[in-house]
């Protein structure tokens, strides 16, 4: 991280690791936040503009995981260090799928979190991040969590944003209602909930209503697909 771009925001509730990660980073030369709540890190990621944010999976009051996810949602993309003393596979997956960037299993020596910071760091300064995705004439910006078609607001709930997004990353391809029930929602497939049909109706009839071609598709038997003409 260059510059001034060396602000962390560090969201740890235990009092001594949250103390000793504040005076390391301080001494590496960060500037570092402290959120000890899950409702304190979200009040805090949306109003700063942090270079990495580190996120304990365990919180009083917000599971980590899904403190992550709302600032996702809230169009926050700076990188993500979730740090847990869970650390079975499923925990790490789970972590890494919601949008975690990297994951540190505890107990863990302060000059490796210091390495993972600096890796994310670098990935914050030198990669350009493509922010908005384009299918047809549609375009998703991935900072402000919008859409448009044609040059013109399309107006989603974050769940159906959500949705939108996963189908456009998975563009031409079918993706199953499985897939969207554990990529949009983090539930495993319940073959009685009707809920994915019933989201990719609303936003089918978003994107899609009073438009030249449609571009979301039912595939018999699979699930769904985005893909635009031609």
């Amino acid at each position: 991280m260059t510059g001034g771009h060396r602000r962390i925001l560090v969201v740890e509730d235990d009092p001594e690791t949250a103390g000793h990660l504040v005076d390391s980073l301080t001494s590496s030369g960060y500037q570092v936040d402290l959120a000890t709540t899950g409702n304190e890190a979200l009040s805090r990621g949306v109003t700063s503009d942090y270079a990495v944010i580190t996120i304990d999976r365990m919180l009083p009051d917000i599971d980590g995981i899904a403190v992550m996810r709302q600032l996702r949602d809230d169009g926050i993309a700076a990188p993500v260090l979730i740090i847990s003393a869970l650390g079975e596979v499923d925990d790490r997956v789970r972590g890494l799928r919601s949008g975690g960037d990297d994951y540190l299993v505890k107990p863990f020596s302060f000059v490796e979190l210091l390495a993972r910071v600096e890796a994310l760091g670098r990935r914050s300064d030198t990669v350009v991040k493509e922010t908005i995705l384009r299918v047809g004439d549609l375009a998703i910006d991935l900072m402000s969590r919008t859409a448009s078609r044609r040059g013109k607001d399309i107006v989603l709930l974050p769940k159906e944003f959500r949705l939108l997004e996963y189908l456009v990353r998975n563009e031409g391809r079918a993706v199953s209602r499985a897939m969207l029930l554990q990529h949009v929602w983090d539930l495993h497939f319940d073959p009685s909930t009707n809920i994915i049909d019933v989201y990719v109706g609303r936003v089918r009839r978003k994107v899609d209503g009073q438009q030249a071609y449609p571009l979301i598709h039912t595939v018999r038997g699979m699930g769904y697909c985005l893909r635009a003409p031609g």
